[in-house]
């Protein structure tokens, strides 16, 4: 499948590039796009002062580069800036970067060569992963050193992951018949300077997230059936009284998944037909804990916040994020700070702690089915074995508690610790990259849990036995679950089965 990229990279593409196999391909119009741009630039630098092109950069941009230089000017922003420390970025986080790259430069605003976009795409369709260290960007003229690590690779420089080996770049490039870029004009400066990588990995932990929020949907409209909740706080009515459409989506969701379900109770036929006047207690609890009841108030709000983080995610993919600005259209080279990741920054930090919400979530319904004496209707900690002798899921439920409490901790927003740096050119930043990088920390952590509260949810429907009074949507994964996890009564290692149901969750993308 080909991927044909003109000037818009919606979640989608990005999905499929990475997931799917699917091929990039440049457009026609994309093509011309970069090459009117460059061709301005070559002939509006002449005899102007022009940043980064005839200019030392950051505050080193008071003094004029001479003219002999003007080459190695380009090649000393990549080599002095491949600065990064610490572990690698994963391939996919590294794949995504560079399809954001690529968003800058079909825009037509950057000035560079064609040749830079064309190397770019055989990296993504040859699976070329340029090493980049994980710490190193600051996120206010982007992500400098990390993408200068993008762009070392791109002069046949450094390392990349390959065939999943770490090999010298050249020798990769040798081995693919690929030519390193030529510096003509700005591709140093171009190809360091944005909001690349911070992009790419927030559009990674988007696909994820939307998977977070189908499974946390899905076992929400699991836990009501084990609880048997009535019906009502998924109804249109009780949910449209409110005007929050991600209120409304999960309730209309929910009730979507759990319309031919047996288990929950219809209210009106079981409490509202007169026949309780005598009773004094109710059995059955009359409104189930909130964890249970309010799912669509919870997670209405992080399903908001997750389409409005694509909504800006695909923007950011689809944006002119270099400086200075070089506009054919005008005839003009704008100066300014497009560069700035503001925009990722907030919105990866409102992710993360939306994403920690849905996690506590998760660990408080888990709780409910561990909890005897809370639910009423199951041993304690789901255990199908001999009570004292066996322990069930109790110690499974330790680690989703512990790492739902590291996202708590992880959720102290990222984008409000600004610390001026570089000569305090950059005297406020927007730690961006970190803020993805933490977010996508919290959502690998999200899924650890889920994990847990599905084996656990498992364990309940065969303890309660009641597989064939659920919906067919839930029975589905119900089934697929028990595959990978097989119903367990004695005490087995349980580390192995978390990883596969992760892996199941991970890939069954949405």
């Amino acid at each position: 499948m080909n991927i044909t990229i003109n000037q818009t990279i919606t979640l989608d593409d990005i999905k499929a590039l990475l997931y799917d196999d699917a091929t990039l391909v440049l457009s026609k119009e994309a093509k011309e796009r970069i090459t009117k741009s460059y061709e301005f630039l070559k002939t509006f630098s002449t005899e102007k002062v022009i940043y980064g092109i005839n200019t030392g950069f950051g505050p080193m941009a008071q003094y004029r580069v001479d003219e002999r230089f003007l080459k190695e000017l380009q090649y000393n922003i990549i080599r002095s800036h491949s600065t990064g420390a610490g572990e690698p970025l994963c391939d996919e986080y590294v794949k995504s970067a560079m399809i954001a790259r690529l968003g800058t430069l079909i825009q037509g605003y950057s000035g560079i060569h064609l040749s830079v976009a064309e190397l770019i795409v055989e990296f993504i369709n040859r699976g070329i992963y340029p090493k980049i260290p994980c710490h190193g960007s600051v996120g206010a003229s982007g992500d400098l050193v990390q993408l200068a690590h993008i762009a070392l690779a791109l002069i046949g420089e450094g390392e990349v992951h390959y065939n999943g080996l770490w090999r010298p770049t050249a020798e990769v490039l040798k081995e693919n018949n690929l030519q390193p870029i030529q510096m003509y004009v700005r591709e140093g400066l171009c190809i360091t300077n944005g909001t690349s990588v911070m992009s790419g990995i927030a559009a990674v932990n988007l696909i994820y997230c939307r998977n977070l929020m189908h499974f946390s949907i899905m076992a929400s409209s699991m836990i009501n059936e084990i609880a048997s909740s009535y019906d009502d706080f998924m109804s249109k009515e009780l949910n449209g009284a409110r005007h929050h459409e991600g209120q409304q989506i999960v309730a209309e969701k929910m009730k979507e998944i759990l319309k031919d379900s047996h288990c929950v109770l219809n209210r009106e036929t079981a409490l509202y037909d007169g026949g309780h006047s005598e009773e004094k207690t109710f059995h059955h609890k009359v409104q189930p804990y909130y964890s249970l009841r309010c799912v669509p108030q919870v997670l209405g709000p992080i399903y908001e916040e997750i389409q409005h983080a694509i909504d800006v995610t695909e923007k950011e993919f689809s944006s002119a994020c270099d400086n200075p600005i070089v506009d054919y259209r005008t005839n003009n080279v704008y100066h300014g700070g497009n560069f700035h990741g503001d925009y990722i920054s907030y919105e990866m930090d409102k992710l993360k702690t939306g994403i920690t919400k849905l996690t506590m979530l998760a660990e408080r319904q888990l709780n409910y089915l561990c909890h005897d004496r809370i639910n009423e209707i199951l041993p304690p900690f789901v255990n199908m074995g001999t009570l004292g002798l066996n322990y069930g899921v109790q110690a499974c439920q330790f680690t989703a508690t512990s790492t739902t409490a590291e996202c708590q901790t992880l959720s102290m927003p990222n984008s409000i610790h600004s610390i001026p740096n570089n000569n305090d050119n950059q005297d406020i930043v927007s730690m961006g990259t970190n803020s993805a990088l933490l977010a996508g920390k919290v959502i690998e952590n999200s899924f650890q849990v889920l994990a847990i509260h599905f084996i656990t949810i498992i364990q309940a429907v065969d303890c309660l036995k009641i597989q064939n009074a659920m919906s067919s949507a839930t029975r589905k994964l119900y089934e697929d679950l028990r595959n990978i996890v097989p119903l367990f009564v004695e005490d087995t290692p349980k580390y192995e089965e978390i990883e596969k149901v992760i892996e199941y969750l991970k890939t069954n993308k949405q």
